[in-house]
């Protein structure tokens, strides 16, 4: 059926503090499940501010994906750093893709922009945190060349005080780099 195809087609920029409405209505729509791994409520106005202040302070870069239909955010990526902690080389990645848009390529297309921040940024390792029964997440970041490296169990609770486990999976970014100068890829 053709015709009642949706649309597939995004645009991945940057996110801008004239996105504040969009980031609400796509936060609003993901799964509360989606939005565990965060730490902060994403629906809150106060931590939409909070982002945007530290993407203006350089302590996070953040992505939107758009769909070019009707420019509505579809998915976001965010690489979070410390640079006055203990680990300036590590990036932490978060990733939010809507419900509808998922198997299509949004993701993948979220990471490489984040990838390629994290190479300007000269950052050597990237780590990112989910639920292990976001089967789709966990592989999709496996497929990119994440690993696991922690589960921490009962670690994060929903509105209704349920538990679930939390994997932090890694990304050897600084080895890649290394291997990818030594073989002149770009």
């Amino acid at each position: 059926m053709a015709g009642s195809q949706v649309d597939m087609s995004h645009r991945v920029r940057r996110f801008e503090p004239a996105d504040r409405q969009k980031m609400a209505t796509f936060a609003s729509a993901l799964p509360e499940h989606d939005l565990l791994f965060l730490g902060r409520d994403l629906r809150h106005p106060r931590v939409v501010e909070a982002w945007l202040g530290a993407i203006a302070e350089g302590w996070i870069d953040s992505l939107v994906a758009e769909d070019e239909g009707d420019g509505a955010v579809i998915g976001t990526a965010a690489l979070v750093r410390d640079p006055l902690g203990w680990s300036p080389h590590v990036g932490e990645v978060r990733l939010l893709v809507s419900a509808e848009r998922r198997g299509v390529g949004l993701g993948r297309d979220l990471l490489e922009g984040v990838f390629a921040i994290a190479r300007e940024r000269g950052l050597a390792k990237l780590t990112a945190r989910m639920t292990p029964d976001q089967a789709g997440a966990v592989s999709l970041f496996e497929s990119l060349g994440f690993r696991g490296e922690a589960l921490l169990r009962d670690h994060v609770r929903d509105p209704s005080g349920r538990s679930f486990d939390l994997a932090i999976l890694s990304y050897d970014a600084g080895g890649v780099a290394a291997r990818h100068e030594a073989f002149g890829v770009e």
